[in-house]
């Protein structure tokens, strides 16, 4: 039997993992930042209007996770853009904290759902509905949502799953694939099993 000269690499977060995650978070939370010009554009438009391209601010964690593919970088990716977005002086301020650990959290149980062995565009948009789910509790608690009528709580909310699901989900999935055809991940992420397994052919 040939002897194994490789061991397979584990699926815990390694410094390197974590220096890539902050970085790609602090790019998106200064977007974060600009992207609320954006939001309030459509505001005018029809009641909840910014609610179609509200998915931008659930980026960061599905975008991370295509691209690292290990446990807890979603959670991780969210709260870091959040603080950046805080320190560049958003409007929002400390509340961003609960937003950014729940939105990340809804995102990271989706993927965990999936074992952290799926990437699909398919799945990236659940998760990124998954964080739209996250962001719906502070919504409450901050009494967001206290005076809507039901049909509009339900439009907002439907528009907000769809905005995530093209946005955080099926966007996040096209930029990852680009950044994919450069051969940057192949520095991110663990070697497959099937690697290891040409090794000893």
């Amino acid at each position: 039997m040939q002897e194994q000269v490789i061991q397979k690499k584990g699926r815990g977060l390694k410094l390197s993992d974590l220096l890539v995650t902050i970085l790609i978070s602090i790019v998106l939370g200064v977007v974060y930042h600009f992207w609320g010009s954006v939001y309030n554009l459509f505001s005018p438009l029809f009641p909840q209007a910014d609610e179609i391209v509200y998915g931008m601010w659930f980026l960061a964690p599905t975008l991370v996770f295509l691209l690292i593919r290990k446990p807890g970088v979603a959670l991780i990716a969210e709260i870091a853009a959040a603080h950046v977005a805080i320190l560049f002086g958003s409007e929002w301020g400390i509340q961003l904290v609960m937003y950014g650990v729940l939105q990340g959290l809804g995102a990271e149980l989706v993927f965990a759902a999936f074992r952290y062995r799926k990437f699909s565009g398919a799945v990236a948009a659940l998760a990124g509905i998954g964080a739209a789910v996250g962001s719906l509790i502070p919504d409450i608690y901050y009494g967001y949502v206290a005076d809507y009528e039901t049909w509009l709580l339900i439009a907002k909310y439907a528009m907000r799953a769809l905005s995530s699901a093209v946005i955080a989900g099926y966007l996040a999935f096209a930029l990852a694939k680009a950044v994919e055809a450069t051969g940057v991940t192949n520095l991110l992420r663990p070697v497959a099993d099937k690697d290891y397994a040409a090794l000893n052919d």
